[in-house]
């Protein structure tokens, strides 16, 4: 009697009736071919089974490679739906009221973020009911604030999109939900020539949500659509 193990009939029937099912199982190829390796002994070196191991690691780094652009275009592409649609439904309202009120409600929930407010700048800075009745949407500031605020844990001039964690919450922006918000995001608004400047923050409770890693190329798109709308607003 032989001391070769033997497959089961049934086994080598469905191996030779289907070999590309072996050929095409990593699992079971890598198992063939630690068998092989095994029955050579130590002192055989097979180049050709280590070009092939570095052949296999390779092709893993580019899946998982290509499996990351992939992800990273689709959260992109949904980026840029979100950014669409929160623009499309900022150009609804017929009154600034609402207009303002669909900033503060829809587009935030729509971009998904916990907290949106508008800074204007102003030399009167008065109590004003009608800024109060919008909810905390709305917050005046006296001149220079906005600058003030977008530089003050760094030098330089204030860029027009601003992505960074939340510290210290100012409550003057963020209200009674100042507690709450880890990250926010800062769109400078050129409202026009004469005109002292504004900016919408939107602040959100997960650190990471808006990174300075990230881009900023649709946050100053969606700025853009709504400086311009703004400027309308005013005149």
């Amino acid at each position: 009697m032989s001391s070769n193990p033997k497959l089961e009939d049934n086994l080598r029937a469905a191996i030779l009736a289907e070999p590309d099912a072996v050929l095409d199982d990593k699992d079971l190829m890598q198992a063939l071919v630690t068998a092989n390796e095994r029955a050579r002994g130590d002192n055989i070196i097979d180049l050709r089974g280590i070009a092939m191991q570095r052949l296999e690691a390779r092709l893993d780094r580019l899946e998982d490679t290509h499996r990351s652009v992939i992800a990273a275009a689709y959260e992109n592409l949904a980026g840029t739906n979100q950014v669409h649609r929160a623009i499309l439904r900022l150009l609804e309202p017929v009154e600034f009221e609402d207009f303002l009120r669909t900033l503060g409600n829809d587009v935030a929930e729509i971009l998904r973020v916990d907290k949106v407010t508008l800074v204007l700048e102003t030399t009167l800075i008065q109590d004003d009911p009608a800024v109060d009745k919008l909810g905390g949407v709305l917050t005046v500031a006296e001149p220079g604030f906005i600058d003030s605020y977008l530089t003050y844990d760094r030098s330089g001039q204030p860029r027009d999109v601003t992505l960074r964690e939340i510290h210290h919450s100012n409550r003057r922006i963020y209200g009674d939900k100042a507690d709450q918000l880890r990250s926010e995001a800062c769109l400078k608004l050129d409202l026009g020539e004469g005109r002292l400047p504004g900016m919408i923050v939107m602040g959100a409770k997960d650190p990471r949500h808006f990174s300075p890693q990230l881009g900023t190329d649709l946050l100053a798109f969606f700025a853009g659509v709504f400086e311009r709308s703004m400027r309308h607003w005013l005149s």
